[in-house]
């Protein structure tokens, strides 16, 4: 079959160019080859396709109709082949991914617009959420994670860092004493993500001193767009990614306390399946919003 494919592929060229060697130069094969390839067609299908005289070639009946038909395929694999070419430039298809409902506050949302700009092609479909879900059992191809010290490796890779602020409202801070270290806060009213309730408080400065307080919380929260809402009634003090905070403290409604003292950064990495194709729609997507 397909010795029959390239002997009506090259006969139509032949009938295209008007000539043997006209054919022969386009498909870069002798003359006596292209006249070879039609002599078998013809012997294997049992009619003339050609009349040949020594000025022109003339097809016969049955020679017009293969070469209709012989044009229908070409032009069909033809444009196959073009819309094939195009997708490899423009890629297409979909890409589900779960995502940490906070970081819809983030210049997360910005890279993810960048990257469906980039590629119309894609559909995306995310899911912001703080309930941690599955990669393969709930049909994700990419999992957004966040926390301390990704690492990289076949399935994983750092995307950007966090960096988390102590914050407390103004009217908060007007009723208590300027504190000026970490110690001081261990009596406050404190509000904490449920997942990290148990997990220490270690601060540190330039000058590498370090504190850790453990304090007691009086609510917890599982979402941290809804802990740092909390905060900003002034009922307490909460720690929050700083993307959060940036314009309510640059207004001076929200206030970072213990400025002079750091956190640990918090660290946003992806996770895929271990198939995933090299070249992929993942890994073009997973270099579009890494933070270079």
């Amino acid at each position: 079959m397909i010795d029959r494919l390239r002997q009506m592929a090259i006969f139509a060229k032949t009938i295209d160019h008007g000539s043997f060697r006209g054919a022969a130069r386009e498909l870069r094969l002798s003359p006596s080859v292209v006249s070879h390839h039609v002599s078998q067609l013809e012997e294997s299908l049992g009619v003339a396709l050609i009349y040949r005289s020594t000025r022109k070639l003339t097809l016969t009946a049955e020679g017009h109709r293969l070469l209709a038909a012989t044009h229908k395929m070409l032009e069909a694999v033809e444009g196959e082949l073009a819309e094939l070419s195009v997708l490899a430039t423009a890629p297409s298809g979909e890409l589900h991914l779960t995502v940490p409902s906070v970081l819809s506050q983030s210049h997360f949302i910005k890279q993810v617009a960048a990257f469906s700009e980039a590629y119309p092609r894609i559909k995306l479909f995310l899911d912001f959420s703080d309930t941690r879900r599955a990669l393969i059992d709930d049909g994700f191809d990419i999992a957004i994670r966040m926390g301390p010290k990704a690492k990289n490796s076949a399935t994983s890779r750092k995307l950007f860092s966090v960096q988390r602020k102590l914050i407390a409202s103004a009217e908060y801070l007007s009723t208590r004493q300027v504190p000026n270290d970490p110690k001081d806060l261990v009596d406050w009213d404190w509000l904490v993500l449920t997942p990290a309730q148990n997990v220490p408080v270690t601060f540190s400065k330039a000058d590498s001193t370090q504190a850790t307080i453990k304090p007691e919380a009086r609510i917890f929260v599982n979402d941290a767009n809804a802990l740092y809402r909390l905060a900003r009634t002034g009922i307490g003090l909460a720690i929050v990614p700083d993307f959060l905070a940036q314009v309510d403290v640059e207004a001076g409604s929200m206030k970072y306390v213990l400025p002079d003292w750091e956190l640990h950064t918090i660290d946003v990495f992806a996770v895929w399946p271990a198939n995933a194709p090299k070249h992929g729609l993942i890994h073009l997507a997973l270099d579009a919003i890494s933070q270079r």
